[in-house]
């Protein structure tokens, strides 16, 4: 029987207490990480010597590894050198820097799909490398790489889940310590369930109308 008490006086106040705290992990690991895609894929697909090599060892490690074992070493292992981080530094870090490793897949990819005869043309226009880069070539890698990397965002949010195991209390989290205190984790799963679907539905929603916004008729294929 559906006990309609024990979700309005315990389940959603706990849930949305931890709404707040995924919401606070999400938004800024999703900024962070998705610049960092952007200069990490600029390097790989672009860049030359050392610093293509250390944009590249950077992408393989944080995209060979998997994320849990990211977030023990930040919360648990840094501290053996002096290095102490808190539940929600530790998280937003390891989120945001493989989040950004797998933005820079896509945009290394959408970057190497634009033919280099756009780059000759600029330049033979006056337009430096770089200048050519950045505002030629850059904002059509950027409306390719939206779908990918509106995926990886889509992503981010669910594997934001897995901060509360290195202690920040977030909508998981809270959804544990009422399952555990009461043994009800069918009913409160449920719930947390349904929290993750809506945000995962809104991001949709909102990523579908920025490549709306940013559609160039005759530029890609209008969805």
């Amino acid at each position: 029987m559906f006990d309609t008490s024990f979700y309005i006086n315990q389940v959603i106040p706990a849930l949305n207490k931890g709404l707040l705290v995924s919401l606070s992990l999400i938004f800024p690991s999703a900024i962070c990480g998705l610049i960092i895609g952007v200069i990490i894929g600029t390097l790989r697909a672009n860049g030359k010597g050392i610093f293509s090599k250390i944009a590249a060892g950077y992408a393989t490690i944080f995209r060979g590894t998997p994320l849990v074992v990211q977030l023990f070493i930040l919360y648990f292992g840094l501290p053996n050198i002096g290095i102490y981080l808190s539940p929600y530094l530790a998280a937003t870090l390891g989120f945001t820097l493989c989040s950004g490793a797998y933005h820079s897949e896509y945009i290394r990819g959408a970057l190497l799909s634009i033919k280099k005869g756009q780059i000759l043309a600029a330049q033979a226009l006056g337009f430096s490398q770089w200048s050519s880069l950045v505002n030629i070539i850059l904002p059509q890698a950027m409306r390719r790489a939206l779908p990918g990397c509106g995926n990886e965002i889509i992503y981010l949010i669910k594997y934001s889940s897995l901060a509360y195991i290195i202690t920040c209390i977030e909508l998981t989290g809270e959804g544990k310590i009422i399952a555990t205190k009461t043994f009800r984790f069918t009913e409160v799963f449920l719930a947390v369930g349904l929290y993750y679907l809506i945000m995962v539905t809104l991001a949709g929603w909102f990523l579908k109308w920025i490549e709306k916004k940013l559609y160039v008729p005759g530029f890609g294929k209008n969805r």
